[in-house]
């Protein structure tokens, strides 16, 4: 639908039409993934894992916690991963290879 059309006929109380002169938008993202939780560590995928908070990372934001994403489309914090990586090369959710997207 285009601008014009949505709005067009939109009106104000004095009858003059309605006319943005500036428009500030804020966005607010997410991984769009089905697990919100890192099941190595049980914390939450959009907070810092335990090691992040445990060296007190997690006061900058957890800037160096990421996100590891697997082919399966299994997602982990990246510290969480790397460590069960080192006993075991498969997804803790499906046991497939674990390869990086």
């Amino acid at each position: 639908m285009d601008y014009d059309e949505e709005y067009e006929g939109t009106k104000k109380k004095d009858g003059k039409p309605i006319t943005f002169k500036k428009w500030s938008a804020v966005a607010v993202w997410r991984y769009s993934i089905n697990q919100d939780t890192c099941i190595i560590c049980r914390q939450n995928l959009q907070e810092p894992c335990l090691e992040c908070q445990h060296q007190g990372t997690s006061e900058s934001g957890g800037d160096n916690c990421h996100i590891a994403w697997g082919v399966c489309n299994h997602a982990f914090h990246f510290h969480c991963l790397s460590r069960w990586l080192k006993t075991r090369p498969a997804c803790p959710i499906c046991n497939k290879d674990w390869n990086y997207v």
